[in-house]
């Protein structure tokens, strides 16, 4: 009698230890956390979730073939764990999940936008067909494309502009000030062989 009441006893913390082990596995198959530390070399973070802290762990990239998208998470990103098996050492973090310490950077449809740690935006307005690159103070762009670039609807520059190379311009040039040409200005030049009073010049030969 005594022997089967210690048998009963031992398949009760037995079962309890599975059932356990179960709840523990399918609790960690989804879980919310938050980006602990970020390494670059091999890509992995760590993540915080509840009173645990992951080892480091690979995050989900939009593509990770012969086209890639290198863009790691950052520290206090809501993330979410995907565990296969329910072990969080073979997680994988999927990022991206807005929360109450990190809101949404827009607040209606229509709007594309991405914001940079150093305030710099870049943003496709759908409504208003409107786009936009915002840089940073003292931000610099550079495009290269040696194929060559073709712009059509009207540009409107402004600041200083350095060209190298060749122009060649279809229709007329209006300008509000100066044009100087190997020293010599447009406007304030003098022409030699003429005499002073009414009297004007030929044409340019």
């Amino acid at each position: 009698m005594k022997l089967l009441r210690w048998h009963t006893r031992v398949a009760t913390i037995i079962a309890m230890d599975n059932f356990a082990a179960l709840s523990r596995m399918l609790e960690n198959l989804i879980r919310f956390g938050v980006i602990a530390a970020v390494q670059m070399k091999p890509p992995r973070v760590k993540v915080k979730t509840g009173a645990l802290t992951t080892a480091w762990l690979p995050w989900l990239a939009l593509r990770a073939g012969s086209d890639k998208q290198w863009d790691p998470p950052t520290v206090d990103e809501q993330v979410i764990l995907l565990s296969p098996s329910g072990q969080l050492a073979n997680a994988i973090v999927v990022t991206g999940v807005f929360s109450d310490h990190i809101p949404a950077n827009g607040e209606r449809t229509g709007l594309h936008r991405r914001t940079y740690a150093d305030g710099t935006v870049i943003e496709y307005d759908s409504v208003a067909h409107h786009l936009n690159a915002t840089l940073a103070d003292g931000g610099t762009t550079q495009l290269i494309s040696s194929g060559g670039i073709n712009i059509v609807g009207p540009i409107t520059h402004q600041g200083d502009y350095t060209q190298t190379g060749n122009q060649t311009v279809t229709g007329k040039v209006t300008v509000s000030e100066d044009v100087v040409a190997a020293g010599i200005s447009l406007v304030n030049h003098v022409h030699s062989g003429v005499m002073p009073g009414s009297g004007k010049t030929g044409v340019p030969e």
